[in-house]
């Protein structure tokens, strides 16, 4: 499987157990997440349990289709005959494909051999394009999509208390704040800050060339960098195409708020950045007014933007947007009379509303906060999130040390 051996890995439970759950259920299970946030790892973690549950070796077909040893397996017909010739007689096969895209119409081989008797198949992607054309044509209604993402700060604490580095968990979550939770970075790196820097400089560059340059044929390379430095440094701020190409012309260049619309989506379908739309809380209704930007990880950005443990309040908000995620939520940023709400957070039939502020000690921040969560008239659950080592409740609204929320 290559790697660490699967004894010596930070365990991913919340992803492990959605494989798990869809074990042999009659679907594709498509894995998809920004470059080394740890989809590889979550096939050796779940080949791993699959040994645990007497499933032999000869009956788990691995292929990393980043790897050059198997390039000639990039060609859909090549991919095909290889998994066909490890197919098990009367036994099922799992099929774990890494980096499918990088095999032109692998949509076609995947089909095929999902369609045949006591397969189950498995497959990670990078881009948003894995789930879109042909892919999306062919298996419609018949995979399933699993969205993975760096590091939660409770995978982060956990990695460092098995690597004996066992810390105060408020210590730590400012190293998280710091240097994110790309898994090499948390495991590997020991908080070295130049070692990091290089790695997430690596998976910065990796990212811009082979998913935006190269899949959607962005040209100019320096328009692309400025427009993510611009989205960076704006995280959890309004932002619309016309403030980007505002920005852009005060520096001289002329460009169309079409080709920034590309731009901007090539960046969100390479998981680098996820955009979050407004949502009317009176009306019940998505808003096309502005909308907001939140990176995959706040380490890349401080990296990004050269620095470190500043703009607190804007990376806090960033780290809840995607613990929202990981928690299997869908989050829009909440509107009510004209006031903010940080994120509605919905899942099935229920309902959850945030606030984060870096600290409500003072009265009148604390009333802001509170203002727009005072009225919703609704019953579902309301949270003000902040870094003070106090909770309490507001009339109903229960302030959490977000530290703690995080580790729950």
């Amino acid at each position: 499987m290559g790697g660490f051996p699967v004894d010596k890995l930070i365990q991913r439970p919340h992803f492990l157990e959605n494989l798990i759950r869809f074990r042999e259920v009659d679907v594709i299970k498509v894995v998809t997440g920004v470059r080394r946030c740890g989809k590889s790892t979550l096939f050796d973690l779940y080949a791993g349990y699959l040994k645990t549950q007497g499933v032999d070796e000869s009956q788990i077909v691995r292929v990393n289709l980043e790897d050059v040893a198997v390039e000639h397996l990039r060609h859909y017909r090549a991919l095909h005959e290889h998994m066909l010739s490890k197919l098990q007689k009367d036994k099922m096969t799992y099929i774990l494909i890494d980096e499918a895209g990088r095999c032109a119409e692998f949509e076609k081989a995947v089909d095929s051999i999902y369609i045949r008797k006591n397969t189950d198949v498995y497959i990670t992607g990078s881009n948003a394009d894995l789930l879109s054309g042909e892919l999306a044509t062919l298996l419609s209604g018949r995979y399933v999509e699993i969205k993975m993402l760096p590091f939660s700060f409770a995978e982060f604490y956990a990695a460092g208390e098995r690597g004996g580095k066992a810390t105060d968990k408020n210590q730590a979550f400012m190293a998280y704040l710091n240097t994110g939770g790309f898994p090499v970075v948390a495991t590997q790196l020991g908080g070295d800050k130049d070692l990091s820097d290089q790695y997430l400089e690596g998976i910065y560059n990796t990212i811009i060339v082979k998913d935006v340059v190269a899949r959607k044929g962005v040209g100019d390379v320096s328009l692309l960098k400025n427009i993510v430095k611009f989205l960076s440094s704006n995280v959890g701020s309004p932002i619309s195409t016309a403030n980007i190409t505002g920005h852009i012309d005060k520096s001289g260049r002329r460009i169309t708020q079409k080709t920034v619309d590309k731009y901007v989506k090539a960046l969100a379908d390479s998981f680098l950045f996820y955009g979050v739309g407004r949502y009317d809380v009176r009306g019940k209704n998505l808003l096309k007014t502005l909308g907001k930007y939140y990176i995959v990880d706040t380490g890349l950005r401080n990296h990004l933007l050269s620095s470190s443990g500043s703009d607190v309040g804007h990376q806090i908000e960033n780290i809840v947007y995607l613990e929202l995620l990981r928690r299997g939520y869908r989050v829009n940023v909440g509107n009510i009379d004209g006031r903010e709400i940080d994120f509605v957070a919905t899942r099935q039939n229920s309902r959850e509303y945030y606030q984060v502020s870096m600290s409500a000690l003072d009265g009148e921040v604390r009333g802001r906060e509170l203002a727009p969560l005072l009225k919703v008239r609704d019953n579902y659950p309301k949270y003000l999130l902040t870094l003070d080592f106090i909770d309490g409740d507001h009339e109903g609204i229960r302030q959490i040390n977000l530290i703690d929320w995080l580790l729950t």
